[in-house]
């Protein structure tokens, strides 16, 4: 129930519902109190809705959970950045990377939090101006004056005075800029006069210059208003010209990423490479058409250039700022190129590495798949690079001259170090099987009897180590049925033989009823644990025929001539549950 409130929690947080996913974190973690993923999933998701005191102590939580776990510090360091208390984000960051140095999320906040660090230390500004610049009443004292609300129309003015806001102390660049000193003016509510020609040092000519003497000596004296030549326009300012080019590349970009997709689609991967390509030339800062190239890539098998084109998504990304959920799927196709380029064990190790590192920008189910299937192929190939049959046997000869000396546990070790050469052999999980028997280890040696038996099932030996370990521990019935089925393959087998022999004694000797107090009692409260002494005693029939054994003899007779009754009854006595008189 907590796993399916967990995965409740994380749908709703990808989908941006974060009140819904911490209703279900919350659901999850009454459900299990102590599971540290539960509190660092709540975590983040309060601080996504900016909730950093509720962040901060659930991810306190997690990381006394689980001290050793390096989400934690990502969690806890984010939440103190949040509440601005740079220090402590700082601190939690480093011990983050203490535990995995190589983090790269770990890294990234560290770096966000010495940032805050250093701007928290910084002098406050001491421009006079500062204060005119500050806060939204700025845009509503320009807006409220005709002259400046007209200079709010042109970019390069709002620009700069978003500039002076950010840093009142860069007036000192705009002061040529009429429309600054202006707004300046209305700001501090004063009047704010530009220089006129008699405040200026150099003395002026209160003539016309001579292009206009010239103009109106050769004018006609006709009385008539000359006709003023039209305004040429004003040139378009450079920002918003930039601009318009910025956006219209951005459209054209997205239309060439569209013609990818659909080219993708279609298999048709060299032509969607080339929309890809020219996407990426039109906008550098969406690191999606990097990740879409990459997957075209990964479909035609070369790998190098997948890979290199994830590389440059992260490291975009990073610059950028870019969502969690784009750099952990340029790191999972990375990851997936990786698993596709591995030939041996060794090289599974960077890609498990590389999904590691996508799940710890974003849990998703798809990459958590991913890592499982490397881990998994790993064992796989490591098994098979391990793989000799010449050393197994060298080593399972050890083993058999530590049995010989009676040294079982150097002997369990060769014999394991055997089977990890070769999986396959009997013989050595038969051989383990007797030492752990000698130890006492009866639910080894049973599991490696029958692993032994699973592998070749004509082989005696493997028959004899699981009778003789189900002999000790005293499930008599068991054993007679594993010697028993031994002999259909080897009639002639002594061990086997022997085996039945003492199970036949400790049974005539059972139904004899010559147990002493003490091994009666012992042997009947080692069958109320056995499953199938407990369905026994369960049947309705069976509690029947019990009572007709007490009570009605003759029908008691009738019971025992069914083969199945007489089978259940015996194993009763056998286990000391009936006694025989």
């Amino acid at each position: 129930m907590a796993d399916e409130a967990k995965a409740k929690g994380n749908a709703a947080f990808s989908a941006g519902n974060y009140t819904e996913a911490i209703r279900h974190f919350t659901e999850a973690i009454n459900l299990s109190s102590t599971n540290h993923v539960l509190y660092s999933n709540r975590s983040a998701a309060y601080a996504s809705l900016n909730k950093f005191p509720e962040a901060l102590s659930d991810a306190q939580k997690t990381v006394e959970l689980k001290a050793d776990w390096s989400k934690g510090y990502s969690r806890l360091g984010a939440a103190h950045i949040g509440l601005h208390q740079y220090n402590d984000a700082v601190s939690a960051y480093q011990k983050g990377l203490e535990i995995d140095p190589n983090n790269e999320a770990l890294k990234s906040g560290l770096s966000d939090a010495q940032a805050g660090l250093t701007r928290s230390r910084a002098p406050p500004p001491s421009n006079p101006f500062g204060d005119a610049f500050s806060g939204p009443q700025m845009w509503t004292k320009l807006t409220g004056d005709p002259t400046t609300r007209a200079f709010l129309q042109q970019p390069d003015f709002v620009k700069m005075m978003q500039d002076l806001q950010k840093n009142p102390s860069n007036l000192k660049l705009y002061l040529q800029d009429q429309r600054v000193m202006q707004a300046l003016g209305v700001l501090l509510n004063v009047s704010l006069q530009t220089r006129t020609p008699e405040d200026m040092d150099v003395p002026m000519d209160s003539s016309p210059p001579p292009m206009e003497r010239k103009r109106q000596a050769e004018a006609e004296p006709s009385g008539k208003e000359e006709k003023k030549p039209e305004p040429e326009p004003e040139p378009e300012p450079m920002e918003v010209s930039e601009e318009r080019e910025i956006k219209q590349r951005k459209v054209q970009a997205q239309k060439e990423k569209e013609a990818g997709n659909a080219a993708y689609k279609k298999k048709d991967f060299e032509t969607a490479i080339q929309h890809y390509t020219k996407a990426i030339e039109l906008d550098d800062e969406d690191i999606s058409f990097l990740t879409n190239r990459a997957a075209v890539f990964l479909e035609m098998g070369k790998y190098e250039d997948c890979m290199k084109d994830c590389d440059k998504a992260v490291e975009r990304g990073r610059e950028l700022r870019s969502d969690y959920k784009m750099i952990a799927r340029a790191l999972t196709r990375k990851g997936t190129a990786l698993v596709k380029m591995a030939k041996s064990s060794k090289d599974y190790e960077p890609a498990i590495e590389t999904f590691q590192k996508a799940l710890t920008e974003h849990r998703n189910p798809d990459t958590l798949k991913k890592l499982n299937e490397a881990e998994k192929a790993k064992k796989e190939v490591e098994q098979q690079e391990y793989f000799d049959p010449k050393l197994a046997d060298e080593e399972r000869e050890k083993g058999n001259e530590f049995f010989k000396e009676q040294k079982y546990p150097e002997a369990i070790k060769h014999y394991t170090e055997s089977l990890r050469r070769n999986p396959k052999d009997p013989r050595a999980y038969s051989n383990r099987a007797a030492c752990y028997t000698k130890l006492g280890a009866m639910p080894e040696g049973l599991k490696d009897a029958e692993k032994c038996i699973e592998l070749d099932p004509k082989f005696a030996k493997g028959y004899t180590r699981k009778g003789a370990v189900q002999f000790f521990m005293k499930e008599y019935e068991k054993a007679l049925e594993t010697y028993r089925e031994g002999l259909k393959h080897d009639p002639h087998n002594q061990e086997l033989l022997d085996g039945v022999r003492r199970c036949v004694e400790q049974n005539n000797k059972a139904s004899r009823g010559d147990f002493s107090p003490e091994e009666l009692k012992e042997r009947q409260a080692k069958a109320m644990q056995d499953p199938e002494i407990q369905n026994i005693l369960t049947d309705p029939v069976m509690r029947q025929v019990l009572t007709d054994l007490q009570e009605n003899p003759k029908a008691a007779q009738e019971h025992m001539k069914n083969p199945q009754v007489m089978s259940k009854v015996q194993k009763l006595i056998s286990s000391g549950i009936v006694q025989m008189r």
